[in-house]
């Protein structure tokens, strides 16, 4: 072997280092994305209970994270340049960028989650509420990596893949299975089930927006500015409806974490769009799953949303979708 040869090798291995490096902290950070959902989901229900109504704590949370990233970007002028790189690319007559203006409407998915949290998490409490949202979340990332949404590109199925996922089913019917004699409960998880599959597509699309705007923190910050603003507009409509048919919620609580969960949402979405980029769609649903499922447990056990106990179904729900998420992530970790 040459000297060239040699050196070849060398690069060649430190970038298989470096990809499997991506990987790890891709899948760490996506752990921590699922602890914030998690507490976000506690902090959304409970407000959503006192003020007796879920669209109203829904748009609070949004709301006040929108607030939070129009100050950053007022501070911060990478962040407008951002912005603009995003509306540059829409109104290119020639599309260089491959990014459509409904690629910039990922806030509606984030808005039907925040709102299904405030709406049945009280009821349901945070440990069903989330393996109901793994389910979808699991088999919606499978699909949006195959179509190649998100900025990873087109990621086929594989034999692993698809277990994990469909282990993932399983452990949902195995944790809402004492739900089975409570029909509403049990029609209840069919919301967060449906903001699962949501979530996979709003991390995908706003994945791409983040990598047009600036493909760096800058980039993944003004992508979750364009989330929040679609999210808040969407749910302010939705509230004003509300407000015609129910009538004004109840006052404001005084407890000041309550209104901490919008702030979650910036910086867990935020990271989605500056994660999806590397690990993918699937294997970002994957990571968060796994924060979630351990942090809803801890809520559940020491702030419990509703007055149920953690049962035996619900914890090996939890631990089968465990099972399942470190299957379906081999083949990437493999592959870096």
């Amino acid at each position: 072997m040459n000297g060239h040869d040699g050196e070849v090798t060398t690069t060649a291995a430190q970038s298989e280092t470096s990809t499997r490096r991506q990987q790890i902290i891709g899948l760490s950070a996506a752990f921590g994305i699922g602890m914030l959902v998690a507490v976000q989901s506690r902090l959304n229900g409970g407000l959503g209970e006192l003020l007796g109504d879920g669209i109203p704590a829904a748009l609070i949370s949004f709301g006040s994270g929108f607030l939070i990233l129009l100050v950053a970007t007022a501070l911060v002028p990478p962040i407008r340049r951002s912005l603009g790189n995003v509306w540059a690319a829409i109104r290119d007559p020639q599309n260089r960028s491959n990014l459509r203006w409904w690629q910039c409407i990922g806030g509606l998915c984030g808005a039907w989650l925040v709102a299904t949290q405030a709406i049945t998490v009280h009821v349901i409490g945070v440990a069903v509420f989330t393996v109901a949202v793994v389910a979808g979340q699991a088999v919606s990332s499978l699909v949006v990596d195959r179509l190649g949404f998100g900025p990873a590109g087109r990621q086929e199925f594989t034999t692993l893949r698809i277990v994990g996922a469909a282990v993932a089913l399983i452990a949902v019917v195995l944790a809402v299975s004492d739900q089975l004699s409570h029909p509403n409960g049990l029609l209840l998880a069919i919301l967060p089930a449906l903001g699962g599959l949501a979530t996979a597509v709003q991390q995908a699309i706003n994945g791409r927006v983040a990598r047009t705007a600036a493909g760096n923190a800058y980039g993944a910050v003004a992508a979750g500015v364009i989330n929040f603003f679609v999210g808040v507009t969407a749910l302010l409509v939705v509230f004003l409806i509300d407000l015609i048919l129910r009538g004004a919620p109840n006052p404001l609580p005084t407890n000041p974490w309550l209104y901490l969960g919008g702030a979650c949402g910036v910086i867990f979405i935020s990271a989605a769009a500056a994660v999806v980029r590397v690990v993918g769609v699937f294997v970002l649903g994957l990571g968060t799953i796994a924060g979630q499922l351990i942090a809803s447990l801890l809520v559940d056990l020491f702030a419990p949303a509703a007055d149920k106990p953690i049962t035996l179904p619900v914890l090996a729900g939890t631990t089968l979708a465990l099972i399942a998420v470190v299957v379906a992530a081999i083949p990437n970790l493999r592959r870096g």
